[in-house]
């Protein structure tokens, strides 16, 4: 799959191609089923398939402080869209120009003079442009006009919900990973390098890999039981801390990981953390000792945990 970053990516002729656009924060089966249909209808009109999506996400440019937490990072993202078939994704640059483009300039600049869309497929609920303006309807009236289709998409159900990333959030908020798993189609699992932090955990008798969120800030806090998938493929089970360490006066948002009967040096490797099981809530504890204390015993309740769940 080609990247294309940014609208200076387009200056040179596109194939023409079947598009989408969204978030796609998870790549859930509701995304997955979009991007499914897109890659169908380019296999059938002899056309290259392509994905539009926004770097930071729109809410993040809108809210910055206060945005919903994103699932997914967007190197996991490219990964999860390449495996469904796309040919290109264009990686859009979210910012005030951006936000201020009508949605008719939109089509004309991004999907048409742009990416040389033939045939667009969008959800049914779709808005995008200068206040939201744009619209399935709008959209309708310009393909009549010009050379390209558009084509809705119904809004996928599971069992009576819908498939959306706010209520995976929500699922995951509750601890609920079985019914995060089945919307996303994948269990729910945090990606990164792990990197250096500051080795306090091996001060209390405990070796952990501290993983990189980078712009990852998940919509759940605590300790867990897990398992991490390195990078050449070995899965280990093990115990996590995903919050602030707050017993330590931090700040900043890590997560931790305990792999039991691990020892081997993984600096700068990247590691896949799926969440299994929410042991208990991040708190603070009056002291180190009582801290250790607690750490071996949320070792213990997850090595239970696996015991009776390998």
């Amino acid at each position: 799959m080609k990247l294309l970053r940014g609208m200076q990516s387009l200056r040179a002729p596109q194939p023409g191609c079947v598009a989408t656009i969204g978030n796609f924060d998870g790549v859930h089966l509701g995304h997955s089923a979009v991007i499914t249909s897109v890659v169908e209808r380019a296999r059938e009109q002899a056309l290259s398939a392509c994905v539009i999506t926004f770097e930071p996400l729109p809410q993040e440019f809108f809210r910055p402080h206060d945005a919903p937490p994103r699932l997914m990072r967007l190197r996991d993202k490219f990964v999860r869209i390449r495996a469904l078939g796309v040919a290109r994704l264009l990686l859009l640059n979210f910012n005030t120009r951006l936000a201020e483009l009508e949605p008719e300039a939109f089509v004309e600049r991004v999907l048409l003079d742009g990416l040389n869309v033939k045939h667009l497929v969008v959800g049914d609920d779709f808005r995008f442009g200068k206040g939201r303006r744009g619209d399935m309807a709008l959209l309708t009236r310009l393909a009549e006009t010009r050379d390209f289709a558009v084509s809705p998409t119904e809004t996928l159900r599971s069992g009576a919900q819908r498939v959306s990333s706010t209520r995976i959030r929500e699922l995951l908020g509750g601890s609920d990973f079985a019914g995060a798993a089945r919307l996303l189609g994948a269990p729910y699992a945090i990606c990164g390098r792990v990197v250096y932090g500051q080795r306090l955990a091996n001060t209390l008798g405990f070796a952990t890999a501290n993983v990189d969120l980078g712009r990852v800030r998940p919509p759940l806090r605590g300790v867990f039981a897990v398992e991490a998938t390195l990078q050449d493929g070995a899965r280990l089970q093990g115990v996590a801390n995903l919050g602030t360490r707050p017993t330590v006066s931090g700040e900043r948002l890590v997560l931790e990981v305990h792999c039991f009967d691990f020892a081997a040096d993984i600096y700068g490797q990247r590691l896949s953390v799926c969440f299994r099981h929410k042991l208990r809530d991040e708190r603070k504890f009056a002291s180190l000792p009582a801290l250790q204390q607690q750490v071996h015993a949320d070792r213990a309740a997850a090595q239970a945990y696996f015991a009776q769940n390998p």
